[in-house]
């Protein structure tokens, strides 16, 4: 579960995410792109164009369905 009052921007916008709802079998990487005070918003599917995945419609994803992919060691 990822806890918004701890998202900072710039830092946290496109880091990688998963999409990691309980119950459900598949897990979906994505970008966070925004965030407000009850949802953080993901790109999840770009056509493989990451570099660009702002130009991108975001999905609205509640925070306990998320969790940081640990790759940068963050």
């Amino acid at each position: 579960m990822i806890e918004i009052e701890h998202l900072k921007d710039p830092e946290d916008v496109g880091r990688w995410v998963v999409y990691n709802r309980e119950g459900w079998t598949k897990k979906e990487m994505g970008r966070i792109r925004s965030w407000n005070e009850g949802w953080i918003f993901v790109v999840y599917n770009c056509d493989g164009n990451w570099d660009d995945f702002m130009k991108y419609s975001p999905y609205a994803t509640h925070p306990r369905d998320l969790d940081f992919v640990v790759e940068d060691g963050r």
